[in-house]
């Protein structure tokens, strides 16, 4: 049995994790979903991206967890690269879930199209403290393509505006590259949220793993809530021995 760490993405909060993470404790596994520090309803969203991941050390060392499966979803790949080299003895394998794996000294902005610069620019101006509130249409298209309209609202009314700093620290993915800890990518096959083509997840982010298992199922960036059991299912897939 695993003990799994599951790290959300942008917008979201641990809590988006729960059915997933009961299937897994069903199966018999130890799973645990924190929140990332300026993450969730009601929180200072005045955080920058070190103490995003030091929110994610913290909690993995408080619970005192060892052989652990990290896992990090879209954003929340940023973590898992400074999470890992920061604690390696503790990691068994780390899963990146449609997530960001990016070039050594960029941002996550530095990795999306110009248009989502763009627009989170723009939205990051019209906001009162430096966050970014996905639109609804962007979400309903590009995010969870494979709900239905009543799940897209229900899922959207759990969000809650993101910290927009840690979209644009910039990233020492050396140490990262240093620690000999096993990775797998797990790509959800119709997830636009990125553009396919020239920027889309896979082979994109996933072949800068180095040596990875692919493990990969239907869905949108957001089977998290439209095919959350099929997912608990490939995450125990992809973090196997």
């Amino acid at each position: 049995m695993s003990t799994f760490v599951l790290v959300h993405g942008s917008w979201h909060d641990g809590s988006a994790w729960e059915p997933v993470r009961t299937h897994l404790e069903e199966k018999g596994h130890r799973a645990f979903s924190p929140t990332i520090a300026g993450h969730g309803k009601g929180v200072d969203k005045n955080v920058n991206h070190a103490q995003c991941t030091q929110s994610i050390i913290d909690f993995i060392l408080e619970k005192d967890l060892y052989d652990v499966v990290l896992l990090g979803h879209s954003f929340g790949g940023t973590i898992l690269s400074q999470v890992a080299p920061a604690l390696p003895e503790r990691m068994r394998r780390l899963i990146f879930w449609n997530a960001f794996v990016c070039e050594d000294g960029n941002s996550l902005l530095d990795e999306i199209p110009d248009h989502y610069q763009a627009l989170f620019a723009g939205l990051v101006a019209q906001s009162s403290d430096h966050t970014v509130t996905l639109p609804f249409p962007i979400w309903r298209e590009a995010f969870i393509n494979d709900a239905d309209l009543e799940l897209a609202q229900a899922a959207y009314a759990r969000l809650s505006p993101e910290p927009y700093q840690p979209f644009c620290d910039k990233l020492d993915m050396k140490p990262f590259h240093a620690v000999d800890i096993p990775r797998s990518f797990l790509n959800c096959t119709e997830d636009i949220a990125l553009p396919p083509g020239e920027w889309g997840w896979h082979p994109r982010m996933s072949n800068r793993l180095g040596l990875y298992r692919l493990v990969q199922m239907p869905g949108s960036h957001e089977v998290i809530f439209t095919n959350p059991i099929g997912l608990a299912e490939k995450i125990v897939e992809a973090g196997r021995d």
